[in-house]
């Protein structure tokens, strides 16, 4: 049987081939036409070219999304967009348009064309449908719960690509119109305000139901569904995909090299033991910025499923060196500094092939050689000695401890 792909978000090419390098066996990505997230770093053409040549020196595959739902007026190039995608190796791309799906099978038929989450497919005769209109694989709605997942997997004809991780929607996935109405921002054409993070003023008439200080918003928390991975895999789900084009190469290295390390897992002994889901948890939680929960997977999202009051991510400061180089003779590291931190205080390192590892952080150095005494200027190279072998685009945090035994 063949491994369960794991498909990574990226926002441009330094968080590619992150992914890459921790693990990802697939990448998603936007060009600068007919995509969704428009404030995301999307990719041009040279730069889709370039993910592509790096992915395939890795054994890695890249898709590009062209899911926007175009007007008329936005159907200008496509024929030719497509085209260049299928010339430079592009192997899929994600689409919500019966347009650009049927223009990509003309003109492009080296693509293999995924249909988004965006159709809200829930079920098996809506799969087989897109099957018989030529597509290769279908992005199954986040609202499903896993019952309904395993049903629909057993009777589908074309491969199925599900979400693990990330953000939801309060709307069925694509289907809201709050943005277009609020901002004149259509979220189905790449302009999405993300109305529903906003903090809204509850009135019962015109009594206003809070203060200003207790303001209500309908954000879901992110999706973390790392224990169903077991049954989605027996179930022959095609793709697991993690959301988030838009978050830092902290979080896509952190949660690839976690996922990475859960599916091998599996496919090693067959299951994983509460201990080794509750260590699973704790690395993922340690790249949250938002709170999470399981999403539809045991069915309707329970009120404690909800954010109030909260309308985007935090910004987390954990993350605080990046590992530039590593020179095994000397044991000395190169790193560039992300984050506050200082010498001789503990910290865990976690690499491309070195699992997360504890150690005290030793005298730092700048590149005249002169002692420093605090790290606390972003991207400033600094020297430090370690008998810890690393390696090259490591990254290095502060140490971490967070309970998520009641995630379920």
């Amino acid at each position: 049987m063949k491994k369960i792909e794991l498909l990574a978000p990226a926002g441009d090419l330094e968080r590619l081939k992150i992914a890459v390098l921790y693990g990802a066996d697939a990448i998603y990505l936007g060009g600068k036409q007919f995509s969704l997230r428009s404030r995301a770093s999307n990719f041009s053409i040279e730069d889709i070219a370039e993910g592509v040549k790096f992915a395939k020196a890795h054994g890695a595959h890249i898709h590009v999304t062209v899911n926007m739902l175009p007007h008329e007026e936005d159907m200008h190039g496509l024929k030719e967009y497509l085209m260049e995608l299928e010339r430079i190796g592009v192997t899929a791309i994600i689409a919500a348009s019966p347009a650009i799906m049927k223009c990509a099978k003309q003109y492009a038929p080296k693509l293999e064309v995924h249909v988004s989450t965006q159709h809200s497919s829930t079920n098996s005769s809506a799969a087989n449908y897109w099957k018989d209109k030529g597509m290769d694989r279908v992005v199954l709605a986040r609202e499903l719960t896993l019952d309904q997942i395993k049903e629909t997997a057993k009777h589908a004809k074309v491969p199925l690509e599900v979400f693990i991780h990330g953000g939801m929607c309060i709307s069925y996935s694509g289907r809201c119109v709050l943005s277009n109405h609020m901002t004149g921002r259509d979220a189905n054409r790449g302009g999405c305000a993300q109305s529903c993070r906003w903090k809204y003023r509850l009135y019962d008439g015109e009594r206003q139901l809070h203060d200003d200080h207790d303001l209500f918003s309908m954000s879901s928390k992110d999706l973390m569904a790392a224990r169903f991975i077991p049954d989605l895999i027996e179930a022959g789900i095609a793709s697991l995909k993690i959301e988030g084009r838009m978050k830092s190469a902290y979080y896509i290295a952190t949660l690839i090299k976690t996922y990475r390390m859960l599916i091998d897992e599996v496919y090693e002994k067959g299951c994983l033991s509460e201990a080794r889901l509750q260590y699973y948890y704790e690395e993922l939680s340690k790249a949250e910025n938002r709170p999470t929960a399981i999403g539809f997977y045991l069915g309707q999202p329970k009120p404690q499923d909800h954010l109030y009051g909260i309308n985007g991510a935090g910004v987390t400061q954990e993350y605080i060196a990046y590992v530039l180089d590593y020179d095994e003779k000397e044991q000395i590291a190169t790193l560039e500094v992300r984050n506050h931190f200082l010498p001789h205080m503990e910290a865990e390192v976690f690499g491309p092939h070195i699992p997360m590892t504890k150690f005290m952080i030793e005298d730092l150095y700048d590149v005249d050689g002169n002692l420093v005494e605090v790290a606390n200027k972003p991207m400033q190279i600094l020297k430090m000695k370690s008998k810890l072998p690393m390696e090259k685009d490591a990254m290095i945090r502060k140490v971490m401890k967070k309970d998520r035994s009641d995630i379920y």
